[in-house]
């Protein structure tokens, strides 16, 4: 009977222990709290590469930079020309750039069919990509279409990618700040809250200075930084974090010193989490005028001509391949499906005296694409 007895007790301990085991197990998928925050330290438009590039860009990569396109259009053959019809005249081709004039250079697309993204509009035709795993059929994303075959916009080598990059680690103005609370687990959670912030800090570094580490504080900035508080609600799915689309975000963005931002239609996130990283996308159709005008008063043509990436030509592609959001008055398209991939690490978000602020609701944006554009040139 003792024997019995020891034998019940050992047998309850051990189911006890596991029960335990199984419950601590569970508390360590659950940050402290029910919050972790994260903040970026690498933030670029999606580009799928290839070593030869033949995949993605049949074609080849794009030859007619701003110096070949001037030098063509303009020869040394002792023809007199003024500066006016020449250099002004060049410049103003890309800072009020023509849609429906044909373009004069042949322009580069990527022909490949594989590409990061997500499927927006919920549909799959022959125009659509399809993961980089071939396990997700259309992919939209037709901003990568145009610049993916552009040396300047291919990441890691292209001087546009890499300055935009390095501008996002050492600009404030760029601190984007994800914090993610009501997590009962970041293994599976059916319904999370994701606030978007800017900061006001700079990114925590190791000795070297030159890679950045989890752990650190920021700031929330709550006066300049009041545009880009916003909500998204969401779940958790094996690890990663997918939020349900917003009707309009804005994003924080600077490069070469100049604070502007980049406008989302139906924005969402999708978010592989660990307890010290994340590596996120955000996909949805941004804003040609608003993208096409950023990237061209962040860079000077000097610059742009470091990767032949000619802004005239690049508008022509970005109005011929946008798949969104047609204008009322003339029927064309005022947007085109993009994503972004992030890299994140963990951070210790800071709130104001009274906890957290409210997101501002954004409105969309209904301007024609003539107003946006007038309006984006002021």
């Amino acid at each position: 009977m003792k024997m019995n007895i020891l034998k019940t007790v050992s047998r309850s301990a051990l189911i006890a222990g596991l029960f335990l085991s199984g419950a601590a197990m569970a508390d360590e998928t659950k940050p402290e709290n029910g919050t972790i925050g994260y903040i970026v330290t690498d933030l670029e438009w999606t580009v799928y590469l290839t070593k030869d590039n033949k995949e993605e860009c049949a074609d080849g990569l794009n030859p007619w930079g701003p110096r070949e396109q001037f030098k063509a259009l303009y020869p040394d053959d002792g023809t007199k020309r003024t500066s006016k019809d020449t250099h002004l005249a060049f410049e103003i081709a890309g800072w009020f750039p023509d849609a429906d004039t044909p373009d004069k250079f042949p322009f580069y697309e990527v022909t490949g069919k594989k590409s990061f993204g997500f499927n927006l509009d919920g549909k799959t035709d022959a125009n659509d990509f399809v993961s980089v795993d071939g396990k997700t059929t259309g992919i939209d994303n037709e901003l990568y279409r145009v610049i993916g075959c552009i040396v300047n916009l291919r990441p890691p080598e292209g001087a546009t990618a890499f300055y935009a990059n390095k501008a996002v680690m050492e600009e404030r103005w760029n601190r984007m700040l994800l914090e993610l609370t009501d997590v009962d687990s970041m293994l599976n959670d059916e319904a999370v809250t994701v606030k978007m912030y800017r900061g006001l800090d700079n990114l925590l570094t190791d000795a070297t200075g030159s890679k950045y580490v989890p752990g650190g504080s920021m700031r929330v900035d709550t006066k300049w930084g009041q545009k880009y508080i916003q909500t998204f609600k969401g779940k958790i799915v094996d690890g990663t974090l997918v939020t349900e689309p917003v009707p309009y975000a804005v994003l924080p963005w600077s490069s070469f010193q100049l604070p502007t931002e980049q406008k989302f239609h139906d924005m969402r996130i999708q978010m592989a989490l660990q307890p010290d990283s994340a590596l996120a996308y955000f996909a949805g159709y941004v804003d040609v005028e608003n993208w096409y005008l950023q990237t061209v008063k962040s860079e000077s043509t000097h610059h742009q001509s470091y990767g032949q990436s000619t802004p005239a030509s690049m508008y022509k592609a970005l109005r011929r391949r946008a798949d969104a959001y047609p204008d009322p008055k003339t029927g064309r398209n005022t947007a085109i499906s993009a994503a972004l991939q992030g890299k994140f690490v963990q951070a210790f978000i800071i709130h104001p005296p009274g906890g957290p602020v409210a997101a501002v609701p954004m409105p969309r944006d209904t301007a024609s694409a003539a107003e946006v554009t007038a309006r984006g040139r002021e």
